[in-house]
C-alpha cells in the first residue's frame, strides 16, 4: 500500500499459489443468464467491436471454438460464496472503497481493447493465460463509433503474461490491454482463460456533493415534520425556519430572484453542512446503500433469540450486505443507527469480521438482539443454528 497504492503498477507472481477458479466455466455462463446479474458479451470482429448486455440466453454466447470474444460477469461475489470469500482477502483496503469481483472469460484473442479505468484494480489470473500490455498513457483520445471506451493511440511500455495465481495491480488511469492467450492444461486440453478483476469505488466530488446534499435535505425535512408535531415542538423548542421578507417592497420586476432569498438558500446549505453528525450519517448511508440490482431473500428459518442468548448459534452477514461504522453510528444497507458503548463495540466487531461466533453473540444486549432480529428478517444476515435433537428452533 505504501509503495504502490494509487502510485504505480505491481506484478505479483503466484500471489495465490496453486489458485483454482472458484467457478467453473459452466457455472459462470449460467450466472450470466440470470436477470439480476450484470453481464456483457464483447466480440471483436473484422468490421469492429460488438457489445451485448445480459442476461444471456442459452444461445447468446458464440461457440467456444470461435476466437476473439469475452464474457464479463459483474458482482460475482454477491452470488457465489467462493467469490465472496476471495474478495474478503482484499479488505486491507477500507470497505468504503472495495466494490466487487468481476470475472472475465475469453477465448484466444479475446479482450476488451486498450483502455484505462478511473479506479484501482487487481487483475488475478484464475486459469489459462492472458497477455497484458500496460503504459502511462498521455493521449486519452478514444476510438469513435465503438460501444466501448477504447484508446485510439495506445502506447504500451511494459508487457507481461499472467498464469493462474499471478496478479497485476494497476492504479487509476494506467492504460492496459489484456488479450487471452491459447494455452493447454496438464491433460493436454485447452485451458479456459479466466481473469478475476477486483475493482474499487471512486465517488467523484460532484457525485458526493449532490448525494450528500440530497440526503441532508431529507434529514431537514424529517426534522421539520417532527417539529410540526407536538412531540417535535417539545423536543426542538422552536418552529421550522421559514423564509421571511417583511422588508420586501412592491416591485416592478417580479421575475427577478430576490437577493434575500438567495442569501437564505445559501445559509440553509451552510447550516446543513455545519452538523458533522448529519453529514457523517448521510455519507455512511450513501456508502452502504445497495446497488439497484440487489435485493435480499427472506430467511428460510426464523430468528432464535434463545439460541443467540445461550451461545448456541453464530451469525454472518449476507454477501450482499454492506455494513460500516463511524464514531457515532452503525450503517447497514443504506440505513443508520446511533450506537454507543458496548453495543457499538459489538456492532463494529460484526462489521469488521462480517460474522460473530457464539461466544461473541451471547454478549449482545436485548436491544442489539432485537436489531439483529430485524436484520435477519430483512435477509441482511444469517443465523447459523446447530442441528440438535429435540431443539425447538
Amino acid at each position: 500500500m505504501h509503495r504502490h497504492w494509487q502510485k504505480k503498477p505491481l506484478l505479483v507472481r503466484q500471489a495465490i499459489p496453486g489458485f483454482k477458479p472458484v467457478l467453473s466455466r459452466a457455472a459462470l455462463f449460467k450466472l450470466a443468464t440470470r436477470e439480476q446479474v450484470e453481464s456483457r458479451l464483447i466480440v471483436q470482429q473484422a468490421n469492429g467491436w460488438r457489445m451485448k448486455q445480459g442476461p444471456m440466453g442459452p444461445r447468446a454466447l458464440p461457440p467456444l471454438a470461435k476466437p476473439g470474444w469475452t464474457l464479463l460477469v459483474q458482482g460475482v461475489d454477491m452470488h457465489d460464496a467462493g467469490a465472496h470469500a476471495l474478495l474478503q482477502q482484499f479488505r486491507f483496503v477500507p470497505d468504503s472503497r472495495l466494490d466487487d469481483l468481476m470475472i472475465s472469460y475469453a477465448t484466444p484473442g479475446g479482450g476488451v481493447g486498450p483502455h484505462f479505468d478511473s479506479y484501482d484494480v487487481f487483475l488475478l489470473q484464475a486459469s489459462g493465460q492472458r497477455r497484458w500490455r500496460i503504459g502511462r498513457q498521455k493521449d486519452l483520445t478514444l476510438q469513435p463509433g465503438v460501444p466501448l471506451k477504447i484508446l485510439q493511440n495506445f502506447e504500451p511500455e511494459e508487457e507481461f503474461v499472467l498464469e493462474a495465481g499471478d496478479m497485476l495491480y494497476l492504479p487509476p488511469g494506467y492504460a492496459h490491454d489484456g488479450i487471452a492467450e491459447a494455452a493447454v492444461c496438464s491433460d493436454g486440453k485447452p485451458a479456459d482463460c479466466m481473469t478475476y478483476s477486483v475493482g474499487f469505488r471512486v465517488p467523484s466530488r460532484s457525485e458526493l456533493a449532490a448525494e450528500l446534499l440530497r440526503r441532508l435535505a431529507e434529514f431537514s425535512e424529517d426534522e421539520e415534520e417532527a417539529q410540526a408535531s407536538g412531540e417535535g415542538r417539545r423536543r426542538a423548542g422552536r418552529p421550522p425556519r421559514l423564509y421571511q421578507d417583511p422588508g420586501q417592497a412592491a416591485t416592478a420586476t417580479p421575475a427577478e430572484l430576490p437577493a434575500t432569498l438567495a442569501a437564505f438558500a445559501g445559509q440553509a446549505v451552510l447550516d446543513a453542512l455545519k452538523d458533522p453528525l448529519a453529514l457523517n450519517c448521510a455519507l455512511g448511508e450513501y456508502m452502504t446503500a445497495p446497488k439497484p440490482t440487489v435485493w435480499f431473500d427472506e430467511p428460510v428459518q426464523g430468528w432464535s433469540e434463545e439460541a443467540a442468548k445461550s451461545g448456541q448459534s453464530s451469525i454472518h452477514l449476507d454477501a450482499r450486505t454492506r455494513m460500516m461504522y463511524d464514531g457515532d453510528h452503525v450503517f447497514i444497507n443504506g440505513e443508520s443507527y446511533r450506537a454507543k458503548g458496548a453495543d457499538a463495540r459489538f456492532m463494529r466487531l460484526l462489521a469488521d469480521h462480517r460474522s460473530l461466533l457464539p461466544q461473541e453473540l451471547r454478549k449482545a444486549s436485548a436491544a442489539a438482539l432485537a436489531l439483529l432480529d430485524d436484520w435477519h428478517g430483512a435477509g441482511w444476515l444469517r443465523q447459523d443454528l446447530p442441528e440438535l435433537p429435540g431443539a425447538d428452533y
